[in-house]
């Protein structure tokens, strides 16, 4: 008796669609519901703060400004109202000062808007530094090994040990009154350790591979076998790391500007709205609780964001299937 072999799927009259890695990950992250959620949600906030106030020159469709004071009205309440009448509410309605007032009359819609822009410019500018210098130390501790590598663990071993608040804090009091761009370049320099080790990792792994050992063998230059081999490889994780940085660096920004050693005024940020309103938490709650809300809803977004990379990138992973 011959038993014949299993019907190929052209046989069964299934087609058979070959998809490149890339594909396959854009139908991961597209099929993770938090992901997409959290990507509209950031989007959402983003799209908001810019184009409300306007940034530089730009301006914005929001008709106030968050350094013109004004008188109060209606003792600085929010006039912004999202139940309908029929559910017994006051129906639907922005109102001329959705957010309230501050103590001296200030629109707060316009100065939360202004601290989430400062805030997510700050997140975006340390996490692009740190993602960086990250790399590329990951990358040359990997490859080169023995004393490249010996040093560049070592430094990284030595920041790791000290608590990344204090080292913020440090760098925030010294660099707090140079501008938002010099403050986060110099938190990214010091906040890159974690993504270094991980792709120091990564690489210990891949210069062992046959591809590798091949692109030595014709002669190709380290730099070269660097950059264009190994390093395409691990953009999976040095993606999913960036983008939770961006979450972390927004919470790292909050923090220091929580304790003053942050974004410094006249300009300001969610932290020092946090910081300078928190006395009014009980009499006037909601120049409490909108940085707060902002704080929350960037930071939430993005981890959902990144959880829906690291599932994506993760072949491994069964949640989400491609």
């Amino acid at each position: 008796m011959t038993i014949s072999a299993p019907a190929s799927g052209a046989a069964q009259g299934m087609t058979v669609v070959a998809r490149t890695q890339g594909q396959m990950v854009r139908r991961r992250f597209f099929r993770h519901r938090a992901a997409l959620v959290g990507m509209l949600v950031f989007g959402g906030v983003v799209l908001l703060a810019f184009t409300s106030i306007g940034i530089g020159p730009i301006p914005g469709w929001w008709d106030k400004s968050y350094l013109t004071t004004g008188s109060l009205v209606n003792q600085g309440r929010p006039t912004l109202s999202v139940v309908p009448q029929f559910l017994g509410g006051e129906g639907i309605r922005f109102g001329e000062h959705p957010f309230g007032q501050d103590n001296i009359g200030i629109d707060y819609f316009a100065l939360t808007m202004r601290g989430a822009q400062q805030s997510i410019i700050v997140a975006f500018i340390v996490a692009i530094v740190a993602t960086t210098v990250g790399t590329l130390a990951g990358a040359f501790a990997g490859y080169f090994r023995k004393l490249t590598e010996s040093v560049i663990m070592r430094l990284t071993d030595v920041m790791i040990t000290i608590p990344i608040l204090i080292i913020a804090a440090i760098v925030g009091r010294t660099f707090g009154d140079s501008g938002i761009v010099i403050l986060a370049v110099c938190i990214g320099l010091v906040t890159w350790p974690t993504l270094g080790r991980l792709v120091r990792g990564e690489f210990l792994s891949l210069r062992e591979k046959e591809f590798v050992e091949a692109a030595r063998a014709v002669g190709t230059s380290a730099g070269r076998i660097i950059f264009r081999h190994v390093l395409p490889n691990t953009i999976g994780v040095i993606i999913v790391s960036a983008t939770l940085a961006v979450a972390n660096a927004v919470l790292l920004e909050s923090a220091l500007s929580f304790l003053g050693v942050g974004v410094q005024p006249p300009d300001v940020s969610l932290g020092q709205l946090i910081d300078t309103y928190r006395s009014a938490m009980t009499t006037r709650p909601w120049l409490f609780w909108w940085p707060g809300v902002f704080i929350i809803a960037i930071a939430l977004s993005i981890n959902f964001i990144g959880d829906g990379l690291r599932d994506a990138f993760d072949p491994r992973q069964t949640r989400v299937r491609a």
